[in-house]
């Protein structure tokens, strides 16, 4: 498992962060590392990984620590309500987004810049938990299409597997014995030259998504040991809400699996 040394200055939150999380991770789990310095040393890129368990951002921040970058988050506005954890966050570059609003745009935006000052955005591009009943990536949603397309930047899908069984999906009390393996692998940089040649359209953004989504599901099955289901869970589609805990959904137990053909698969 190789690392990359950290070249970024951190400033003094993500120094706090990294003094109070890291020792922590590192006594709270083991970790396999797969080929994270397919993540660039430098420059502006997109870090796109599926998500499974609301421990994820510590997990991947880790991940992308070690490779020697510092991650920049699209985190739900209502972490920065409070006005001390929310200082925090933008002081650590991290971005606000209102999920599911016209206001997500601004989060567009903010990334948009971030990635041309050099920045290593961290998206989750399913937008939410995975609504897939075997925690499978689900459909994606556009964003970090959107921005690979407008700034030209790397995306990196990055596969992970093991955080759910420290926290899973939608519950509080972590699992930390026995201490869990936590598995990370980068892929190669998701072809979009082709895509970013053309006029901005839907379609280009929804190919674009559909192979960030595609590049990350292969990982995933590679690190499982198994095959992906032939078509990706789409929640929209099955009429589930798309965020909070759909478990107490009556449409969810009614159709478990409603799904829409992935390319690529």
């Amino acid at each position: 498992m190789r690392v990359r040394k950290l070249e970024q200055d951190r400033g003094w939150a993500m120094t706090v962060a990294a003094s109070i999380l890291k020792p922590t991770l590192l006594a709270a789990t083991s970790r396999t590392w797969i080929d994270g310095e397919k993540i660039p040393a430098t420059g502006g890129c997109i870090v796109a990984i599926n998500h499974i368990s609301h421990v994820d951002p510590l997990l991947s921040a880790h991940f992308v620590y070690d490779h020697g970058r510092l991650p920049r988050y699209l985190a739900k506005s209502g972490l920065f309500t409070n006005k001390a954890l929310g200082g925090f966050l933008r002081s650590a570059g991290q971005i606000p987004v209102e999920r599911l609003t016209r206001n997500a745009v601004g989060a567009y935006d903010a990334a948009v810049r971030a990635i041309g000052e050099g920045e290593c955005i961290v998206i989750y591009p399913e937008g939410t938990l995975t609504r897939d009943p075997d925690l499978w990536p689900m459909k994606g949603k556009t964003g970090a299409a959107r921005i690979a397309l407008a700034t030209g930047c790397p995306v990196i899908p990055v596969g992970q597997w093991g955080a759910q069984e420290v926290l899973p999906p939608y519950t509080k009390t972590p699992h930390l014995v026995p201490r869990k393996n936590i598995v990370m692998k980068a892929g190669d940089p998701v072809r979009l030259d082709d895509l970013a040649a053309l006029p901005p359209s839907a379609e280009a953004t929804a190919e674009a998504t559909d192979r960030i989504m595609a590049a990350i599901t292969a990982l995933v099955a590679d690190l499982r040991g198994s095959t992906a289901p032939a078509v990706r869970y789409d929640p929209r589609a099955s009429g589930v809400r798309e965020t909070g805990n759909p478990a107490g959904d009556p449409r969810t137990r009614r159709n478990p699996r409603n799904t829409e053909k992935g390319p690529g698969r």
